[in-house]
């Protein structure tokens, strides 16, 4: 009986908590209203798909992460966060101990980097990358001096690298130029935009872009069109993460926005969808990366997922899964963490503060929402 009405108070007054913040934001409390069914509506639209197997293009799409990943022979991490395979690199070539070989330039990272560049901008997509350097650095002695930064398109280098006259000499020129703007120019969306146009997608069904927002956002845009059944050609919705199954062809988001770094997923959904719903062209949840999830294992209640610009490199993530194979936000992984680690620090670093703990697990990331093959 005492068990009974202490449940009862405590209800009572959380009923009371609530409606004191309710009554004190009343913005809030429209938002809740509004968010409420929205969010109902779609999670019967995500499950109903859910419930289907991959779809043809799902599959492509799939095949066409695994193909990338394969050519490029990038790193692999574990279920547990852990890189246990090291693999090429955006910058790197495929090692080659005689030195003087000659090679394919499909096993040079940079040229591979350079082929999703081309899906977004055509067949010269150097003025978009970016080249960073800073003022005098090459020549300062003292690394707390300051040094401004300076930046520069690789077309401009190019256009000096063609001014020399030897053949040699100016395709090394090239080639450190173009090696330095991939290295300098994040390129994870334009690998998924490489994938998806690869998987015969057209130019209308799926926003292409060197930034995740702008497909993540469109997926938003996507879930409310369906409401009125204005989603048109557009091939993925957006999904809450935790309650929905995933399938190979979706795409699987995380946020690094440093104001929302202890915000939930379903807060950040919430945020885009009130922008969105705003009518403005605010875009708060810039920060993004997507990877393509490319194949469930659900008797090991695992998946794959294939990302590119991790590690600077394409990479293959083991994530874990629930019994019910829906994703847990939290991938944290038995990799020890700092706790395990003793190494000494070095005496010119300042003491860690109390209570700091590391993730060590490289899938341990903000993940906040599942990007659904509609």
């Amino acid at each position: 009986m005492r068990a009974q009405v202490r449940a009862l108070v405590r209800t009572l007054v959380c009923a009371i908590v609530a409606a004191a913040i309710l009554a004190a934001h009343p913005a809030l409390a429209q938002a809740d209203r509004s968010a409420a069914p929205f969010w109902k509506t779609v999670q019967a639209n995500c499950d109903a798909t859910a419930a289907k197997p991959a779809s043809e293009l799902g599959r492509r799409i799939a095949q066409t992460a695994i193909g990338e990943f394969t050519s490029f022979g990038g790193h692999q991490i574990d279920s547990n966060g852990r890189l246990f395979r090291f693999g090429l690199t955006e910058a790197e070539h495929e090692e080659d101990d005689g030195g003087d070989r000659p090679g394919n330039v499909g096993h040079l990272g940079w040229w591979q980097v350079m082929k999703y560049w081309r899906v977004l901008f055509g067949g010269d997509p150097t003025d978009k990358l970016e080249v960073r350097g800073y003022r005098d650095a090459s020549t300062l002695t003292q690394e707390t001096q300051a040094a401004e930064i300076l930046r520069s398109s690789a077309a401009r280098l190019l256009r000096a690298a063609d001014a020399e006259s030897d053949p040699a000499e100016r395709e090394m020129l090239r080639e450190a130029a173009l090696r330095a703007a991939v290295i300098d120019t994040p390129w994870s969306a334009a690998f998924i935009s490489y994938v998806i146009r690869q998987s015969g997608v057209a130019v209308d069904a799926f926003q292409f872009s060197n930034a995740h927002r702008a497909y993540i956002y469109d997926a938003f845009v996507a879930s409310a069109a369906e409401m009125t059944n204005e989603a048109g050609g557009r091939i993925y919705r957006a999904c809450p993460l935790t309650t929905t199954r995933p399938r190979a062809g979706d795409l699987i988001c995380q946020q690094r926005e440093p104001t929302l770094a202890d915000a939930s997923d379903e807060v950040v959904r919430e945020r885009i969808r009130a922008e969105l719903a705003g009518g403005t062209d605010t875009r708060s949840v810039r920060r993004t990366h997507c990877d393509v999830i490319a194949y469930i294992d659900a008797p090991a209640r695992k998946m794959y997922v294939i990302g590119g610009n991790v590690a600077q490199a394409v990479t293959a993530k083991k994530l874990n899964l629930r019994n019910d194979l829906k994703f847990p936000a939290a991938q944290k992984g038995n990799c020890g963490g700092a706790g395990s680690w003793t190494l000494p620090q070095s005496s010119a670093q300042p003491p860690r503060a109390q209570g700091l703990t590391e993730k060590c697990s490289l899938n341990d990331k903000k993940w906040f929402v599942l990007l659904q093959l509609r």
